[in-house]
């Protein structure tokens, strides 16, 4: 029997605002620029059916406000978290957040901050890719979990959504 299809949406967070009053890094928001760009790549995604039933998120402020911005385009409802352990989190941080997602989902979409984002990108799939704001790397396999595609470097990976090529 074929395995089930695992499909992945590493997505860095939208540009953020470092003119700001915000106490730490942690609690950046968006810019204007980066409040423009979430809904044109949750539209891209749309269009490409890379629509997720499951985020899992940086707690940070710039990412719930990108996924806000994203969500009110894709539509769905999908189950959410957000998580401290995403914020700077690097490949074996992501790792867990992906073997973490239940059996059933196809579609997963991660979401956080570089270095991490392009490290995990190269980490499953080989390639190198550079990660700017608000970039949606896409890649897939087949596993028959999500804790097996987790620990597998072989994922297929298809294109960056780039809000500055939309």
């Amino acid at each position: 029997m074929v395995p089930p299809q695992r499909r992945l949406i590493l997505l860095r967070h939208a540009k953020s605002d470092w003119n700001t009053d915000a106490q730490t890094d942690h609690e950046r928001p968006i810019n204007e620029r980066g409040r423009k760009a979430a809904p044109r790549v949750a539209e891209r995604l749309r269009t490409l059916g890379w629509v997720p039933q499951v985020v899992c998120s940086s707690d940070a402020t710039r990412t719930r406000q990108t996924w806000a911005r994203m969500q009110a385009v894709l539509g769905g409802e999908p189950q959410v978290s957000f998580a401290r352990a995403l914020y700077l989190a690097g490949p074996p941080e992501i790792r867990a957040a992906i073997g973490s997602l239940p059996v059933g989902v196809e579609t997963a979409l991660v979401l956080g901050h570089n270095p991490g984002w392009e490290d995990a990108v190269y980490a499953l799939t080989g390639v190198r890719v550079r990660m700017t704001t608000c970039n949606a790397a896409l890649m897939h396999l087949r596993a028959e979990s999500w804790a097996d595609a987790a620990a597998r470097s072989d994922w297929a990976f298809e294109q960056v959504v780039r809000p500055k090529e939309l």
